[in-house]
């Protein structure tokens, strides 16, 4: 995909969505029930081009640039029909040298990072793909923070302990090391990691990411946030069909 006007740039900041391939069985599992794996293939296409659009707009108040963090590598022809135009795309499947304390996901994380600031970009933020309402606010602020003089690091936790947000303006490995990916403990560890190594961190509003059953309920109810459309146009349509799926 062909560089955004702000690519490369060391005055911006990237924000890049850890990006899957929508595909039934294998998109959003927690969800089903109560949807079936063809309805949550749906809604996850609809998370990421609701997100990609979230950080385009708040590109239009900071100096951002926006990425897709994706994989596995090989699968770009099925994300990309999913991104708002201007996306660009950054491997994230963890395929790269780290430290062994550094493992799973966090191995994701660490490549999306590095990759987005080899870029040449200031700072440079990994974003859930569970958060389609978030507030655009919210990636402004990381964004104008990080790209602050000195060196910090921007956390928004979520409501069930895990963070929404990471953002950086070096690729610190140990903020991705021994942690318990998928656990209440995420954020709480990546607190820690942070005053292990001596690295400010500025804590952003907390939110909500949408991976089960009660926070998909939420999110139906939720009037609050980025206004999601292409999200809120898949829950109609759900509601359309199968009025249980929702209720």
């Amino acid at each position: 995909m062909a560089p955004g006007p702000t690519s490369g740039s060391s005055a911006t900041c990237a924000i890049g969505v850890m990006a899957k391939a929508p595909r039934s069985g294998r998109s959003k599992t927690r969800l089903c029930p109560p949807l079936t794996p063809d309805q949550a293939a749906l809604l996850s296409g609809a998370f990421l081009r609701d997100t990609t659009a979230n950080i385009l707009e708040a590109a239009r108040s900071a100096p951002i640039a926006a990425y897709a963090a994706y994989a596995p590598r090989g699968a770009e022809a099925l994300v990309s029909p999913h991104l708002v135009i201007g996306t660009q795309l950054v491997p994230a499947d963890g395929d790269i040298p780290a430290p062994a304390a550094v493992e799973g996901f966090g191995r994701c994380l660490l490549q999306a990072v590095g990759g987005m600031l080899a870029q040449g970009h200031a700072a440079a933020c990994v974003l859930s793909a569970d958060i389609p309402t978030l507030p655009t606010r919210l990636l402004v602020q990381a964004a104008r923070i990080l790209l602050a003089p000195g060196d910090r690091a921007v956390l928004g936790a979520c409501d069930d302990g895990g963070y929404y947000i990471l953002g950086l303006k070096q690729a610190h490995a140990r903020l991705f090391a021994d942690i318990a990916w998928s656990t209440d403990a995420v954020a709480a560890a990546t607190r820690a990691r942070a005053h292990e190594i001596g690295l400010a961190l500025v804590e952003l509003d907390p939110w909500y990411d949408v991976d089960d059953a009660a926070s998909l309920a939420q999110l139906c109810a939720d009037t609050s946030g980025y206004a999601a459309p292409a999200t809120r146009a898949v829950l109609a349509r759900l509601t359309e069909t199968s009025e249980a799926v929702l209720a």
